[in-house]
């Protein structure tokens, strides 16, 4: 069967936000437009950010999709891991603060911020 590997950024018993991939099964559709269930959304957003953007440490409040339309993200993790995801690419973002936690930027959440030549375009989408 066809599957649609999902990259999702979440976070594990320990607090800290990790990378892991799970397959969503293409069982519907034809041959040649495999598709997945149809899954609910919770609305989506649209983000520009200009050369040189940044952001501190954060978590992620709801979860969502981050799809990037143009430009480059790289994601920042605690401990120095990082991933860049390129046009036409995508992640899970679902690095919530852990319930009764209080944010601490040297545990919690991920940075993300613009880098290549092109401005960042991004499309979110609640999960």
């Amino acid at each position: 069967m066809t599957v649609f590997s999902k990259v999702i950024l979440y976070t594990d018993t320990d607090g800290r936000a990790r990378f892991r991939e799970e397959a969503i099964p293409l069982g519907e559709g034809s041959p040649q437009a495999m598709l997945s269930e149809v899954f609910a959304s919770g609305g989506y957003q649209l983000r520009h950010s200009p050369l040189g953007f940044r952001s501190q440490f954060h978590c992620t409040p709801n979860p969502q999709w981050v799809f990037i339309l143009g430009g480059e993200m790289e994601i920042g993790l605690q401990g120095g891991v990082s991933r860049i995801f390129k046009p036409g690419q995508h992640f899970y973002s679902a690095d919530v603060l852990p319930a009764g936690a209080t944010f601490d930027p040297a545990l919690h959440g991920h940075w993300s911020r613009q880098v290549g030549p092109d401005p960042l375009v991004t499309l979110f989408v609640r999960g």
